[in-house]
């Protein structure tokens, strides 16, 4: 598979202002130590510090620094690299703040700052002039022609990269030099800055860096001069920042010395990004010119499955295990709640457009029909006189007492009305006039499983009629996904509420209602029913345990659940999501992993005609399977290609 893995630095040296030698030695010492790095970032004018003040009207300063652009461009002669550095540009009759891009021995591109902040602490138009107007000039240094102006990209056209430049104040104004960059085609920003530090702004400044890196589709280097810049009124920090597509990667700031962040940039999620959101577009490429630069990807450009794993593992690039669930607490228990809520004010728009108030919902005292019927009671709170009428329906030898139990509980506590209906005599009979026997024929026997949720339907849809009432639905998003549903049974509803729910939240989204509810019996029975085996109990249970356990059939849910994100959020080939998957879950081998994967593609290809006629649900995160929204994919395609893609 293509590799597009990126490795950036965001270096913050040792600096002494004016001493344009030992700061070199410092940008050089960074490149021989970050020799795996594709991109090398160093803060606003490098060379000679940002507080030189006066002093930048001096020749000898501005010479030197001149002259150790050259002496660094010696320096990634021999490295596969790219290093912008900042420094001042004498150009015809005025001198321009830069970001000097580096590479294979020679000085490519010099992007001069174009918003230059005049106003309290600073006093940098007293120096330098602005480049907002450059365009198409060229400045002669070391005897070379080095392109200058802002209408400059640097682009590897190997790994994929390309490079826009901005410096400081560039980020802070409403209209950015990175967005017009990145609207012609850059998917790497690099930000030369020097910011000082003061209450507050610290915050602010990671919100920009992350609110630009998402609104623009890319990654986004960011690295502010460190604590040796002043000590005369100001104070820098060396915030350091990489972020990636609105996430922040790496972040660092008031470092004791120097300090290096790095992180992999995943070119293929930025560029996935970008052919999705049809909006994004390419507006302004013919403006700009491009220079080509090496910016390699750790690794050959080509890699195997197991290869591009172990550069993640290596580079300790971060996937998370449950990519639909956040890690922190606090921030997974805010998702459910706001998952929670955004699912009942979709039900309660239902039931105030449709005017019916009767919710009629089944309840088998699993995690599914739990979760929605703990919408139907949110959505009673928004309409009040919504009234719901809750049914289990047992199927005698095959429902455990668990289950049953706990469902029994369930409705009497947040139903208006609890109903029992067993479902024993009805399935027989209709067993019987189908001429299939009445008892389980063993494995395989899916008429026997399915004319169980088929009856189960079949009753809701008629309760619904007799009490002028809807039927919502209880079916997630990994189910839809994988097709474990019966088709016009459990797959069927009048509005299905957990349609864009995974399975690896359902279960959160219980337990974190459970603690907040303030009823102690509520908590009991929902942490009870968080604490049960997933099982469909479609067939007869053994001893009273459960015979039927869903993951023995279909796999596990939180790598089922891991696929699809990486599948509908980043349309990545098998391949690259076995990859991914090799760094979330360590203790599985790539044959495991690849074996999940395969099985995971042939159910999601095969069932997609379950999903083309899914009833209406509310959409809750970036990842939904409807066919009215996100996901539009022919019943008839065909799996093998994606089968070929793992090997």
């Amino acid at each position: 598979m293509k590799n597009q893995l990126i490795k950036v630095a965001a270096v913050v040296p040792q600096l002494r202002v004016g001493d344009v030698e030992f700061n070199t030695e410092q940008v050089i010492a960074a490149l021989r130590e970050q020799s795996d790095s594709g991109l090398l970032v160093f803060p606003e004018l490098t060379l000679t510090g940002y507080t030189c003040a006066d002093l930048f009207q001096s020749d000898l300063l501005l010479r030197k620094s001149e002259e150790a652009l050259v002496r660094l461009t010696e320096a990634t002669e021999r490295r596969a690299v790219t290093a912008v550095v900042g420094v001042p540009i004498r150009w015809e009759n005025s001198l321009y703040n830069c970001g000097a891009v580096l590479s294979q021995g020679r000085i490519a591109a010099l992007v001069p700052k174009t918003f230059l902040p005049n106003y309290s602490e600073f006093y940098e138009a007293r120096w330098f002039a602005s480049g907002r107007d450059l365009r198409g000039a060229t400045v002669r240094i070391g005897g070379q022609e080095v392109p200058f102006g802002t209408d400059i990209l640097c682009g590897d056209e190997d790994s994929g990269a390309v490079l826009g430049v901005e410096l400081c104040e560039d980020l802070w104004v409403p209209d950015k030099p990175s967005t017009h960059a990145a609207l012609a085609g850059a998917v790497i920003i690099a930000n030369l800055s020097a910011s000082d530090e003061i209450i507050g702004k610290e915050e602010y400044r990671s919100h920009l860096v992350r609110q630009q890196s998402g609104a623009c589709y890319c990654g986004y280097v960011y690295v502010s001069s460190g604590i040796g810049e002043s000590s005369t009124d100001l104070v820098f920090s060396g915030h350091a920042m990489i972020a990636q597509s609105g996430s922040m990667l790496r972040e660092s700031i008031f470092p004791s010395g120097a300090r290096t962040e790095t992180a992999l940039l995943d070119l293929s999620c930025i560029l996935h990004d970008r052919r999705r959101q049809n909006t994004f577009g390419t507006v302004g490429a013919e403006k700009y010119r491009k220079v080509f630069v090496s910016m390699p990807t750790v690794g050959k450009s080509e890699t195997e499955i197991g290869e591009m794993a172990e550069i993640m593992k290596a580079q300790r690039y971060p996937v998370a295990r449950n990519p639909f669930v956040p890690a922190d607490g606090n921030k997974r228990d805010a998702r459910c709640r706001r998952i929670l809520q955004i699912q009942s004010n979709g039900l309660a728009t239902r039931v105030r457009a449709t005017g019916i108030k009767n919710l009629v919902i089944g309840v088998s005292g699993g995690l599914d029909s739990t979760l929605a019927l703990i919408v139907c009671a949110e959505a009673k709170k928004l309409v009040p006189d919504i009234r719901i009428t809750a049914y289990t329906m047992p199927n005698e030898g095959n429902t455990s007492g668990r289950t049953y139990e706990n469902a029994v509980r369930l409705m009497k506590l947040l139903a208006d009305e609890a109903c029992e209906i067993p479902i024993k005599e009805g399935v027989e009979l209709h067993l019987s006039q189908l001429g299939h026997e009445k008892t389980y024929q063993g494995e395989g026997d899916v008429t026997y499983e399915n004319a169980q949720a088929r009856m189960r339907t079949y009753i809701l849809m008629d309760a619904a009629n007799q009490k002028n009432g809807l039927v919502v639905g209880t079916g997630d998003l990994s189910e839809l996904a994988l097709g474990w549903c019966t088709y016009n049974g459990d797959h069927m509803s009048m509005y299905a509420v957990n349609a864009s729910v995974p399975k690896t939240l359902v279960r959160f989204i219980c337990s974190s209602y459970a603690e907040l509810c303030g009823d102690s019996e509520l908590r009991e029975t929902l942490l009870s029913i968080c604490d049960t085996p997933i099982t469909p109990e479609l067939t007869p249970s053994a001893d009273g345990a459960f015979a039927q356990k869903t993951e023995e059939k279909i796999g596990k849910y939180d790598l089922n659940d891991f696929f699809l994100y990486y599948t509908l959020r980043y349309g990545f080939e098998p391949a690259r999501s076995v990859a991914y998957a090799l760094c979330a879950y360590p203790e599985l081998t790539e044959e495991e992993v690849k074996t999940a994967a395969r099985n995971f593609f042939r159910r999601f290809f095969s069932q997609q005609f379950k999903r083309s006629c899914m009833p209406d649900g509310p959409k809750v995160g970036s990842a939904s399977l409807s066919p009215r929204g996100d996901w539009r994919m022919p019943s008839d395609a065909a799996v093998a290609m994606w089968l070929k893609d793992l090997g």
